[in-house]
């Protein structure tokens, strides 16, 4: 298994203060993402989670897609990026990949 950005003590307690009963779309207005969570395998990246800060307040965040193509990732993300629209914040040094 290989890692890259592993979880660290901050995105804990991120996370612990988030309210799950809540999700906001990735493209909200003042949102930056704070760590998109992608799992897989040679082929595959699913996402697992993403979280961000709204308003100063820990989010969940929903993102239009489920998976990208683990050699391509970067160039999918950024073309799901663009469909929007709007440059979202922190989204390429909030990825963490896990296969």
């Amino acid at each position: 298994m290989t890692e890259l950005n592993p979880i660290t003590k901050a995105d804990l307690n991120r996370r612990e203060q988030i309210d799950h009963s809540l999700c906001v779309d990735w493209t909200e207005e003042g949102l930056t993402i704070a760590r998109l969570r992608l799992i897989g395998d040679s082929h595959w990246l699913d996402v697992s989670y993403c979280e961000g800060v709204l308003n100063g307040k820990p989010v969940r965040v929903a993102v239009p897609f489920s998976s990208l193509p683990t050699r391509s990732w970067k160039t999918s993300l950024f073309k799901e990026a663009k469909s929007t629209g709007k440059f979202i914040d922190g989204l390429f040094n909030a990825v963490s990949i896990l296969k």
